[in-house]
């Protein structure tokens, strides 16, 4: 209604629209009266790539497609008086009409599937309806997707060794095996977000992180979350610093004395270790002798699209629905996630496997994907208010012990990882950090998205960053130049994140024993754990 009212009082805008509107109509008209497939511009649009949408009259399908989406496009910005996030809800609303309206997505007007058909004599939809009856009753079972029962948690999955050396009801810490004769003293320990299950971090033999950063010569630990259920609803952010970061630092310095941290968070766990970070640094607590932030916000001015589900209003409508049952369903986060890129997961997919009957292989992080979690009411509505809603770490005044908490305070060295497609962290808003913290920053910017870019695993194909370091008190460089400015190399940044590391650490030397029985963390048991078991 924002967005309407200020467009029906907007005349320029109005007639910019028409101009734009009639341009494209006699751009169409021409197109149809020289039916020439060579007259029609190319699709940048990858639904569109195959020679077959370059012929009549398809040619014509995808680009009128294309101008309509042009159009709304110009339609949704640049109205004067609309408030940006009712403009930019409005775009993301269009957008989704609009990419479940395309041709690519009827068999009627996808010219793939029509000689596909045609080829096949209709045996394509045939598989197809089989893969859709698949999948419906897999989702009524609540059982995994086709092919998720080929990836087993402890044998293709999460399968690195290691000891369970600490559970409570919040964590499993797992402490994993060295693989080689010496390790560095400080031992690193990993913090996964909780709206996902840690072993995206530990997937298969060639491309699990923790695994090669114990081959690297590291002494690994990593946080395992539980899945919480209605009995975990009043657990807060205040719990998963103290059950999860704080239990987690005492266990390793029970078991490794004497050695500073090397901390490293990804997603949400990055935002609550530098939470935990500032609260150490503010108490005088130097436990930590450095800070990895992967894909991890702390500034929540700008945090992309994910946004446009947060506000007051649907905030309280999610406090609602979790008051019953305690905890919001993974089906719904992840529902959420899926609609910033629906085109690639969800129409696309729809007619590769319902329309094209070709089934996509499951790949261990597909898998992953499909092993969804939930979040107790109490944390994820106080996670939600303070943090995306009222932007209180970056304002300092997020309270850690009744105090608040600021990243002004952290002196420890920092590498900073963004993903270059992220739409769930966008690297830009991951980048604001440099505003926060004055310690020395090293900032990575990689290829790929959210998860995949921080799963780039060296041989990795077509995989490059950018890397630069910014010195402690050092001058700001704005995020529109920083890339210009950063050297870039070839391949994953893992290599550079292990020399990173191996800089701020001592000479190598014996690994530490597993566990320290004697100071109350033996040994429960092998790694995975448990609580990554839980669905």
């Amino acid at each position: 209604m924002d967005w309407l009212s200020h467009l029906a009082i907007s005349p320029g805008k109005q007639q910019e629209l028409a101009q734009l509107a009639a341009s494209q109509m006699l751009e169409m008209a021409r197109l149809a009266a020289d039916p020439n497939p060579q007259q029609t511009p190319a699709s940048q649009d990858r639904r569109f790539a195959a020679p077959a949408w370059q012929q009549w009259p398809f040619n014509l399908m995808q680009h009128g497609f294309g101008l309509q989406q042009r159009w709304w496009e110009a339609a949704t910005q640049g109205v004067s008086g609309v408030a940006p996030l009712h403009q930019s809800q409005v775009a993301f609303g269009i957008r989704q009409w609009l990419d479940m309206l395309s041709p690519s997505n009827l068999l009627a007007t996808n010219p793939e599937v029509l000689e596909k058909t045609r080829a096949e004599n209709g045996e394509n939809l045939l598989r197809g309806m089989q893969h859709w009856l698949d999948d419906a009753l897999r989702q009524m079972a609540g059982q995994p997707p086709a092919g998720a029962e080929d990836f087993v948690l402890g044998r293709d999955l999460a399968a690195t060794p290691g000891k369970v050396v600490l559970r409570n009801r919040l964590i499993e810490l797992i402490q994993y095996s060295p693989s080689t004769a010496e390790v560095h003293p400080e031992p690193l320990l990993l913090i996964p977000a909780w709206i996902m299950k840690y072993y995206v971090l530990d997937l298969s033999q060639h491309n699990s992180l923790i695994r090669y950063l114990v081959e690297q010569g590291h002494t690994v630990f990593c946080i395992s979350w539980k899945n919480p259920g209605e009995s975990e609803r009043d657990l807060g952010m205040d719990d998963y610093l103290e059950l999860g970061l704080q239990a987690a630092l005492d266990a390793i310095c029970a078991i490794v004395p004497g050695q500073k941290i090397h901390g490293a968070g990804y997603c949400l766990g990055g935002t609550l270790l530098s939470i935990g970070a500032a609260a150490m640094a503010r108490d005088g607590d130097e436990r930590l002798a450095s800070l990895t932030l992967l894909a991890a916000q702390t500034d929540f001015s700008e945090p992309g699209e994910i946004s446009l589900f947060i506000d007051d209003s649907q905030v309280a409508q999610l406090e609602a629905q979790m008051a019953d049952s305690g905890y919001l369903r993974g089906d719904q986060m992840a529902a959420a996630f899926a609609l910033l890129r629906a085109r690639d997961l969800v129409w696309s997919r729809m007619v590769n496997e319902y329309l094209l009957g070709e089934r996509q292989p499951m790949n261990d992080l597909m898998a992953w994907n499909a092993d969804a979690t939930r979040m107790p009411a109490r944390m994820h509505s106080q996670y939600l208010r303070r943090l995306y809603l009222n932007n209180d770490l970056a304002a300092g005044r997020y309270p850690v012990k009744d105090q608040p908490v600021s990243l002004t305070d952290v002196r420890t060295p920092v590498f900073c990882v963004g993903t270059t497609t992220d739409h769930v962290a966008p690297w830009p808003s991951v980048y604001k950090l440099h505003h926060l913290c004055p310690a020395q920053i090293t900032f990575v910017l990689t290829r790929g998205g959210h998860n995949a870019g921080i799963v780039s695993e060296p041989g990795r194909p077509r995989r490059s960053y950018h890397i630069a370091t910014r010195a402690a008190g050092g001058r700001h460089c704005p995020v529109q130049s920083w890339s210009e400015s950063a050297t870039e190399h070839a391949g994953s940044w893992w290599p550079a994140w292990h020399e990173w590391l191996c800089a701020r650490s001592a000479p190598l030397q014996a690994p530490p024993a597993m566990g320290a029985p004697a100071s109350g963390y033996a040994p429960v048991g092998e790694a995975p754990g448990t609580y990554v078991l839980e669905k």
